[in-house]
């Protein structure tokens, strides 16, 4: 593990009414997530004098934030077998299946998607986009929480949770790296995802429109809160067939926020099939998968979409029921 700093310097534009530092930060800039303003190694001044984040800011001040990265050197390739969609020169498109976690964190060294990645590409391919970072300063909306550099998760643009399979795509190079960043942080790319939700819906689609957090009670989970609180996070639904005891849901994530089909069905009362996190054990693995995603070739600008079929435990967990 070793430990890298970073700074932010953030000049006020026009607010209205009070505006507490921390609340203005984390509306004007992805580089700061509010876990990282509340840990005890981060430094925030206002106008050059230490601050704390509850104080109001006013138009011309200057926020400067200095805080503390952690990350892993070291990292080892490893032949680990991908489902490919689609690869060429700018991307790679996987299938990814589920219990593989994306990058290395606390607990999870090995046997993540990056590890897979420096094996089929060269450890060379770190490095190469890390450099890109560290000279353009790229942010993916998905890593709002965390300041790792993409140099220990290459080509990585966003995420999928350890127990969501589906698609899921790589950038190759550092200039698609910064083209896909960019296509994710201002969501002009298209997001289906299929789920088991529990419950009877009475409606048979509905739009969730509730900003999300980090959970103070539970730094695992977040949970939907007031807009001074957290972050804005807007999901549609179409209820593709309703069973006993639970529904198939359709639904189009329009904001990639950590955990939120997660957190705003759970929110609606309809906790997702297999989620032990935000629902009760039911003896099944979490039923959610991205089937679809559509975004736009780095290189040609060209609309590009890409499939992955329904899992076999969906269906296994149909028949059973």
């Amino acid at each position: 593990m070793a430990i890298r700093k970073g700074r932010v310097e953030v000049v006020v534009q026009d607010v209205e009414g009070k505006v507490r530092l921390d609340a203005y930060l984390a509306s004007q800039t992805q580089q700061i997530g509010r876990s990282t303003l509340s840990e005890a190694s981060t430094e925030i001044y206002l106008n050059g004098k230490m601050a704390k984040k509850s104080k109001n800011v006013k138009k011309g001040d200057v926020i400067t934030v200095i805080y503390s990265q952690e990350f892993f050197e070291g990292l080892k390739a490893q032949n680990i077998a991908l489902s490919v969609i689609h690869e060429d020169d700018d991307l790679l498109v996987i299938n990814k299946a589920q219990g593989m976690v994306v990058h290395p964190a606390n607990g999870n060294y090995e046997d993540t998607l990056v590890n897979a990645l420096l094996y089929r590409y060269g450890e060379g391919f770190a490095s190469e986009i890390g450099d890109a970072w560290d000279k353009e300063g790229d942010k993916d909306e998905d890593f709002a929480s965390t300041l790792l550099s993409p140099a220990i998760r290459p080509g990585i643009v966003h995420r999928l949770d350890k127990d969501t399979s589906g698609v899921m795509v790589v950038a190759r190079n550092r200039i698609s790296h910064r083209i896909l960043s960019a296509q994710f942080k201002e969501h002009t790319t298209s997001k289906i995802y299929i789920a088991l939700a529990k419950g009877y819906f009475p409606k048979k689609q509905g739009t969730i429109d509730a900003h999300l957090c980090r959970d103070k009670k539970d730094r695992k989970k977040f949970t939907v809160c007031s807009a001074e609180e957290g972050r804005n996070a807007l999901t549609d639904y179409r209820v593709l067939k309703q069973y006993e005891g639970y529904a198939l849901v359709r639904i189009t994530l329009h904001t990639g926020r950590t955990h939120q089909i997660r957190v705003h069905f759970a929110s609606l009362g309809h906790p997702l099939v297999g989620d032990v996190l935000y629902g009760k054990s039911d003896g099944t693995t979490l039923m959610l998968h991205a089937l679809s995603l559509e975004l736009h070739s780095p290189s040609t600008g060209l609309c590009m979409k890409f499939h992955a079929p329904l899992p076999e435990r969906f269906k296994t967990f149909i028949k059973g029921k």
